[in-house]
């Protein structure tokens, strides 16, 4: 039988928003991810089938199928094509999730999956501004005029019984974990240094190294008056980008190629559109379930950190140990750049377990309209 094996997965440093990567357009942002790929491995281009690319807000300089456009920016080429797709903050993980059942069945040998989002130069919430995208149906099926993710984290927090203090100790913790994996020299084997007009940058740009539980205490909350969400405890608007080759065992063998991670399982799930963040926790149960595992086997775990509240109950549900969540930090700390988040945590989770030598590594992050994707990858030794 066919498999799907990563063969190696880069990305760029996470920019800040209106930071480093500001000046930088989208489409030359993911160029320069993808020229670093071919050239960490001595990859002939030409053997490249499809680029499977994730973004969200697919307007003004991120419109017009930014893969694509991104197979031109880098010089490869022609004949190969791109496909841009959108589901929501967990775009560029089911770019993964394709891209590995597509080499699975037979489509693809080879395939470079990964994504996109410049949050300095086509800002969130964009598209909504041309246009109500929910409709009437919607708004009558839930008695209701909007959805908010914010709301949905204060109601998460609320339905788990999280204070402030609890979200806050977490977000202070993802500051530090991220500070001291990028002190350790965590992220050096998987981060390409990217020149822009602003200078190079070659590390995450948004860890806050000064952050105490006083500073977050005094932010005001972000959604509701009495609320325990806001801007120190939510994942930061950034710009990012990452990339995956992936291809079959066999193929990477004829090449000379030397796989890191085995695609073993992968599950997507919708749940409550109104609380909209709680679909990870049954992703991740479907996940296991298909993969036969038991949330003990798992050794690492990336729980995208929307907001501090979704990974906490996550872990709730689950049992999951405290010690293996997030243990790079994660999206509170370095960013959450929409469509280049979920191959962003893939690369890093896929890195780590090479460095750590830890079999089985599950991520799963909660998507706009009440989804989620989840994904176990198995580490590939000699």
């Amino acid at each position: 039988m066919r498999d799907a094996v990563i063969v190696d997965a880069v990305r760029a440093p996470i920019g800040r928003r209106k930071g480093t990567l500001r000046e930088m357009h989208p489409v030359d942002l993911s160029a320069s991810v993808l020229t670093a790929l071919a050239a960490r491995n001595q990859l002939d281009t030409e053997l490249i089938e499809d680029i499977v690319w994730g973004c969200v807000t697919q307007i003004a300089e991120q419109s017009t199928n930014v893969g694509r456009l991104a197979v031109l920016a880098a010089g490869w080429p022609e004949a190969i094509p791109g496909v841009t797709l959108d589901r929501a903050c967990g775009s560029s993980q089911q770019a993964v999730h394709f891209a590995a059942a597509s080499v699975i069945a037979g489509h693809y040998d080879i395939v470079v999956a990964g994504g996109v989002e410049s949050m300095s130069r086509v800002p969130l919430g964009s598209a909504r501004a041309m246009g109500e995208p929910f409709g009437p149906l919607v708004k009558e099926r839930y008695q209701r005029d909007s959805f908010s993710q914010g709301l949905g984290a204060e109601d998460i927090a609320r339905r788990w019984g999280f204070s402030r203090t609890q979200l806050d100790e977490f977000a202070l913790e993802s500051h530090r974990k991220a500070a001291a994996a990028t002190d350790a020299g965590a992220f050096a084997g998987q981060i390409t240094p990217v020149s822009g007009p602003d200078g190079e940058l070659t590390t995450d740009e948004g860890i806050r190294r000064d952050s105490s539980l006083e500073k977050l205490a005094s932010l005001k909350p972000a959604f509701l008056d009495d609320g325990v969400i806001h801007a120190g405890n939510s994942s930061q608007i950034s710009d990012g980008c990452a990339a995956l080759l992936i291809t079959t065992s066999e193929r990477a063998a004829e090449l000379g190629l030397r796989p890191l991670a085995r695609f073993h399982s992968g599950a997507v799930t919708g749940d409550d559109p109104v609380t909209m963040l709680t679909a990870p926790i049954p992703a991740t149960a479907k996940v296991l379930k298909r993969a036969g595992l038991t949330i003990d086997d798992i050794g690492v775990f990336e729980v995208n950190e929307a907001f501090a509240s979704v990974p906490l109950a996550w872990e709730a549900e689950t049992g999951a140990d405290h010690a293996r969540l997030n243990p790079l930090g994660g999206a509170i700390a370095v960013g959450h750049p929409l469509g280049a988040s979920g191959a962003i945590l893939m690369t890093r989770m896929v890195h780590h377990m090479r460095d750590n030598g830890i079999r089985y590594g599950l991520q799963t992050m909660c998507e706009a309209g009440g989804m989620a994707n989840a994904t176990v990858i198995e580490l590939l030794t000699d």
